[in-house]
């Protein structure tokens, strides 16, 4: 019985102490730590969230770059900081993706992060040469049935997010193409439009002014729903491809053991954010879809996502790096 009162009174001590550390919450700034460099889509999502969420909390919320290492770097560096709230993660599906590329990381993502909530998805399109034959999805995929290994689809480097869903194409639509890899979206770009190869699969924000030009064209995107800015634009499954659904995202993580009370501040904060309607208006204008999910809700979009794009890597062959 005395053993028992002991521990009771220890637990009790250490719930005051969560209690106390969530209620001087945020006692610092609060630093968002971003595993892409500045200017990108991803770091100007943090920093549109981050300015909103800096007035909530009533403390400074800072951008700290990290890029490179496929974001190890960043991870390792949360994943190790204290878990008081004031360090966090911008998690995106590059960090799904990591499990299975890397043959060893200094983090378990799923066991060493507390998710808090996803800030953003973004589409990924399927797009060709505006003088291209193939004037929608189906179109390419009849030509690559009846021509095996001739299609060419560009993406940018091996193992990101557009050139999984590339192999994703490939294995759901259940063609043969060549998946050619560039190292960066101009590139892509410049040989859509000099037809060096026949399609693309690209995010669509960096590709939408080309396809209003009429420069690109697009024949599908890959989301569970239409873009916004492309309404006329089926998705794949609609153009025949079921199976074929992929998105990029966002979401912001603490350190494990990070108090629960003090992730459910962040939550509560970050939705209030995310849902402001300037913030979605300007995320609009990135081509990024603003969303707002619970701890629990994220963590299972991180475990389905590190499933799905380890199956895709393990079909596709790709070597860990």
């Amino acid at each position: 019985m005395r053993f028992l009162t002991r521990g009771a009174a220890i637990a009790g001590m250490a719930l005051l102490a969560m209690a106390s550390q969530a209620q001087t919450f945020p006692s610092k700034t609060v630093r968002i730590v971003v595993p892409f460099g500045a200017g990108g889509v991803a770091d100007l999502t943090a920093r549109t969230v981050a300015e909103k969420l800096s007035q909530s909390l009533g403390q400074a919320v800072v951008i700290d770059n990290k890029p490179g290492a496929g974001g190890v770097a960043a991870g390792d560096l949360v994943a190790k900081a204290e878990p008081d709230g004031h360090t966090l993660l911008l998690m995106s599906n590059g960090t799904a993706v990591s499990a299975g590329i890397f043959k060893s990381l200094p983090f378990d993502a799923q066991r060493d992060f507390a998710p808090i909530s996803t800030l953003a998805t973004f589409d990924i399109a399927v797009v060709t040469g505006v003088n291209s034959p193939f004037k929608t999805l189906g179109d390419l995929i009849v030509f690559a049935k009846a021509n095996p290994g001739k299609l060419n689809l560009g993406t940018v480097n091996i193992g990101s997010t557009q050139n999984l869903t590339a192999e994703l194409l490939k294995s759901t639509a259940g063609i043969d193409v060549q998946i050619v890899p560039f190292n960066g979206t101009p590139a892509v770009i410049t040989a859509l439009r000099g037809n060096q190869i026949d399609a693309a699969v690209e995010i669509l924000g960096p590709v939408i002014s080309h396809i209003n030009s009429k420069a690109l064209r697009a024949l599908a995107v890959t989301g569970s729903k239409r873009s916004a800015v492309l309404p006329d634009v089926p998705t794949a499954v609609e153009s025949g491809v079921a199976g074929l659904v992929a998105s990029s995202w966002n979401a912001l993580a603490a350190p494990a053991k990070t108090p629960v009370a003090v992730i459910a501040r962040l939550n509560n904060d970050i939705a209030a954010a995310v849902n402001a309607p300037d913030v979605k208006a300007k995320l609009r204008a990135l081509n990024m879809d603003a969303q707002a999910s619970t701890p629990e809700q994220t963590a299972e979009l991180l475990a389905s996502e590190t499933k799905r794009w380890g199956d895709v890597i393990a079909r596709a062959k790709i070597p860990t790096q």
